[in-house]
């Protein structure tokens, strides 16, 4: 897909642009947003996590897009759709995930994003089911997890050190689930 766009009530999700990026990891590559996510990221692990976004959008034609904020035209993080790819973990799944910088959390916004980019991965990626990965300490994006109707996958939780040493938990949710509460 090409050009990917897609507004919500107060967001835009859309593709990368070359100019994103610095402002992006001004606002997310800070202690408390990437608290659960391995750390504060070096100039390698930045660059590697570009390269792994723009492939996603290149191999699948979905990606983490970036999330720009429609008032002020403001980068608020990421959210979007990527195929699992964490090791010991439901490899080639549909995954919805986020990261949003410090001043945008509890207003509403990434609930938003991933409600929308479950739409998307239902009604345009043609999904049967989503998963959405975290770790247990992150109650957080868990708890969003559980307000967007996914329900927690203990038989599908596992041990990945990339983010620390925590038990990756997964959470899910199918098309008819999702389907249901719409109405």
């Amino acid at each position: 897909m090409a050009d990917f766009r897609h507004e919500t009530e107060r967001l835009i999700l859309r593709d990368w642009r070359e100019e994103d990026w610095e402002p992006f990891w001004q606002v997310t590559n800070t202690p408390a947003v990437m608290e659960w996510l391995g750390g504060v990221c070096d100039d390698a692990k930045r660059q590697g996590a570009q390269d792994r976004l723009l492939g996603y959008q290149r191999d699948h034609g979905h990606t983490f897009w970036v999330i720009e904020r429609k008032d002020d035209g403001a980068i608020l993080g990421f959210c979007g759709l990527k195929r699992c790819n964490q090791q010991g973990g439901p490899l080639g799944e549909m995954e919805v995930g986020w990261r949003l910088r410090e001043d945008a959390w509890g207003k509403g916004f990434a609930k938003e994003a991933a409600m929308a980019s479950l739409d998307l991965a239902f009604d345009h990626f043609g999904a049967q089911q989503v998963v959405a990965l975290t770790v247990k300490p992150n109650t957080a994006s868990w708890g969003l997890m559980k307000r967007l109707g996914m329900t927690h996958r203990p038989n599908l939780d596992f041990e990945n050190s990339d983010f620390g040493d925590d038990i990756i938990i997964v959470y899910s949710i199918s098309r008819e689930e999702w389907d249901a509460q719409r109405g």
